[in-house]
């Protein structure tokens, strides 16, 4: 999938689950309204419109923490997989340069011997 087809699905993702918390907060909202039997429809339709916009802002709070979060989690995780990358390729290099000195030594070793 390509850059734009991946930020496609991500926007159709991100609405789709706004549309369904609208739809839970409106669902809680009428909830509310049912338990308070003293409301006119006028004031049912604006607890309603006023418990839902709080509830999506909270909900959109939410997400941009946990996205802030996962940012900075994988800032961290990027900059130590690079960190034990090179830890790794120094202890190549040293095992590599270990072997290549022990093998000329055995090499040279033997070379003297068989004269």
């Amino acid at each position: 999938m390509d850059r734009q087809e991946a930020a496609f699905a991500n926007e159709v993702e991100g609405y789709l689950l706004l549309q369904a918390e609208r739809e839970r907060a409106q669902h809680e909202a009428a909830a509310l309204c049912a338990r308070l039997p003293w409301l006119t429809s006028g004031q049912a339709e604006d607890l309603t419109r006023h418990y839902t916009e709080q509830r999506l802002g909270l909900t959109r709070q939410a997400f941009q923490a946990t996205a802030e979060r996962a940012k900075r989690l994988r800032d961290e995780y990027e900059a130590r997989y690079a960190a034990l990358r090179r830890i790794l390729l120094r202890r190549h290099a040293a095992c590599a340069c270990l072997l290549l000195a022990c093998s000329a030594v055995a090499g040279t070793g033997s070379a003297l011997l068989a004269r």
